[in-house]
């Protein structure tokens, strides 16, 4: 039996969503199985001895990346609100935060925080403050967190500006307050918007998080500086460390342009 004539185009757009760059990321993952198959010295030895490291960089990029969706859309809501105060308070902090590096705002949380809590503590007589002690990863969150939320509410302020004022209006008109039809009508609609720059941040951010390794991190770039100063082989252990990251981004840019068809998909 023939096929419909309006049944061909569907057919050729299943063929078509193929994302043929998953055959790098299965390239990349082959390339690191043969060297670690073909020579297990020193290639199986530094992906056993940095397997720790990537647990840490991955679990820390996700925890930092949850926390900067939520703290950049706060600081994104305060940049459009009505109240000088707010919207002051945020543009100075989106200025600011954007402005110094990220090693050297890694750097002000894992040794200057501390001695500025300890300061207070010293002063005000508080004991528990004078004690105080860091903790690395916490404060590689709070200063991923922090970086990269004055980015992410950018990215947010854009995504809600490019929703017409119309949709706001119409959705106070049946009754809504500024919240519910920030959450039920525009955020829904700049969620489309934003997707790939999003998932853009998200990766950087991934790459971003070997710089923790300065501020005692043992991620993966650290346990690898490890094994390096161990061993003396740094070709070998650079080009491991490079293809696992390559791997990590891969996976994740993937993963975001499956997210931005099936939302095309819904639309």
């Amino acid at each position: 039996m023939a096929l419909a004539p309006n049944q061909k185009p569907l057919v050729e757009k299943k063929k078509n969503s193929f994302d043929r760059w998953w055959l790098l990321l299965a390239a990349v993952i082959i390339i690191i199985v043969i060297l670690i198959f073909t020579s297990p010295d020193p290639y199986y030895r530094i992906f056993k001895y940095v397997q720790s490291g990537l647990w840490t960089t991955v679990s820390l990029t996700c925890i930092s990346f949850a926390l900067v969706l939520v703290v950049g859309l706060i600081i994104a809501l305060m940049r459009l609100s009505r109240s000088k105060a707010l919207r002051g308070f945020a543009t100075v902090f989106v200025e600011v935060i954007r402005g110094i590096p990220l090693m050297v705002q890694l750097i002000f949380w894992y040794f200057a925080f501390p001695a500025v809590i300890q300061g207070i503590g010293d002063s005000w007589g508080i004991q528990a403050f004078s004690d105080f002690k860091t903790n690395a990863i916490a404060m590689a969150i709070i200063g991923l967190t922090i970086c990269y939320s004055a980015y992410m509410s950018e990215v947010y302020r854009a995504g809600i500006q490019s929703i017409t004022k119309g949709q706001m209006e119409a959705a106070r008109s049946l009754g809504m307050n500024y919240f519910q039809a920030m959450r039920y009508v525009i955020l829904p609609q700049a969620i489309r918007v934003i997707l790939p720059p999003v998932g853009n941040e998200f990766i950087t951010l991934l790459k971003d998080s070997s710089l923790v390794s300065v501020v005692a991190v043992a991620d993966m770039t650290r346990r690898g500086r490890e094994f390096m100063a161990a061993n003396f082989i740094p070709l070998q252990t650079w080009a491991m460390i490079a293809l696992l990251y390559l791997v990590l981004t891969l996976l994740a840019g993937r993963l975001v342009a499956w997210l931005e068809r099936r939302f095309r998909l819904e639309k």
